[in-house]
């Protein structure tokens, strides 16, 4: 599967035909011109040099990194740290037309004198020329699509990389703060912050309780091909997430592959696919009716029952799949409510 594929998947295949819209990059290319560091945050004593482990082998980080690049939620993670990376990852997808998110903007408001970052454009792959161009100190990438190649290529301009400890896109959110907390020296800190996004979750389940024990299948479906349903697995952070607030797997995605964020299922077998609700996307109120009565899909027993929910913006389940401490809270404010009127039925 190549990357745009891949991408797409794990993000969202569109529901009932949506055009992607590839943006490009925004701002300056050298570093001369690339918005100035900024950091509200001490590093810890004796923090460098550092040597973190990932898939592509050890990376070691010699001083602080002051002109950070960060792609997908690491720049959510970093700047939950105090630091305000130089450049990110462009989200055309739940970031509206300024590229970034509601709570990257809410959260970079609250830093004083910080700049906004330059926006990569990363629909083609990681544009590896461009990020040398701003001569970073460090490219954080524990949850993204970083491939060998770019991180040969990024290594051999002297430039170190934190990459995933496993899978492309399948870091969880706290391993990603772990590790960014170690490649900027501020694993304390980094220690308060899960703290606190760990109550965050324990809010919730007392709010909700409903979820304890609802299972779930998180799916997507194909405009051009609804004869099959999509099942993300326990690979993938969607699931992850919910499951962490105390929802549970079907039996369909715990006897699934486990080496894939996502597997197909023919809608002919929609009566066996057991479970409490059905989650999915659409564009509108409308398509997500149309998808709800679509021949098969609606022969799924919870889509029978009635509950289906059919995200229709983007901003509600994007900090799912991309979690961090800052997505976290807002995705579960504009989520949750939704989840448990479902469950509800």
């Amino acid at each position: 599967m190549s990357q745009r594929a891949r991408r797409t998947a794990l993000t969202l295949v569109p529901v009932l035909a949506v055009s992607v819209l590839a943006a490009c990059s925004t701002g300056s290319t050298t570093a001369e011109d690339a918005p100035a560091p900024k950091s509200e945050s001490e590093v810890d004593a004796d923090a460098f040099p550092v040597t973190i482990e990932t898939s592509f082998g050890e990376t070691t980080i010699e001083e602080e990194p002051e002109r950070v690049v960060a792609l997908t939620s690491d720049a959510d993670v970093a700047l939950s740290l105090g630091v305000v990376p130089i450049a990110i990852e462009r989200n055309d997808w739940a970031g509206g037309e300024n590229g970034t998110t509601e709570w990257w903007d809410q959260a970079l408001a609250d830093v004083e004198g910080a700049e906004e970052p330059q926006l990569l454009d990363t629909a083609d792959g990681i544009p590896v020329d461009e990020i040398v161009a701003l001569e970073p100190d460090v490219v954080l990438g524990t949850n993204s699509g970083l491939t060998k190649d770019d991180v040969r290529s990024l290594e051999k301009a002297g430039v170190p990389v934190v990459g995933y400890p496993g899978l492309q896109w399948g870091t969880t959110w706290q391993e990603s703060l772990d590790m960014v907390g170690q490649a900027l020296g501020r694993n304390e800190l980094a220690d308060e912050v899960e703290a606190d996004t760990q109550q965050v979750f324990a809010d919730a389940r007392e709010e909700y309780p409903e979820l304890e024990g609802t299972s779930f299948l998180f799916s997507w479906f194909d405009a051009t091909d609804l004869s099959q349903i999509g099942i993300y697995t326990e690979i993938d952070n969607r699931p992850r997430i919910l499951s962490e607030l105390g929802m549970v797997n079907p039996p369909v995605v715990e006897d699934g592959p486990d080496d894939t964020f996502y597997f197909n299922v023919s809608l002919e077998k929609a009566k066996t696919l057991e479970a409490d609700v059905v989650l999915t996307y659409a564009t509108s109120e409308k398509e997500a009716k149309k998808l709800e009565q679509a021949p098969l899909v609606s022969d799924i027993p919870a889509v029978q029952d009635g509950n289906f929910l059919a995200s229709v913006d983007p901003a509600d389940t994007a900090g799912l799949s991309a979690p961090s401490p800052i997505a976290i809270p807002f995705v579960l404010d504009r989520y949750l409510p939704q989840l448990a009127e479902t469950i509800d039925g």
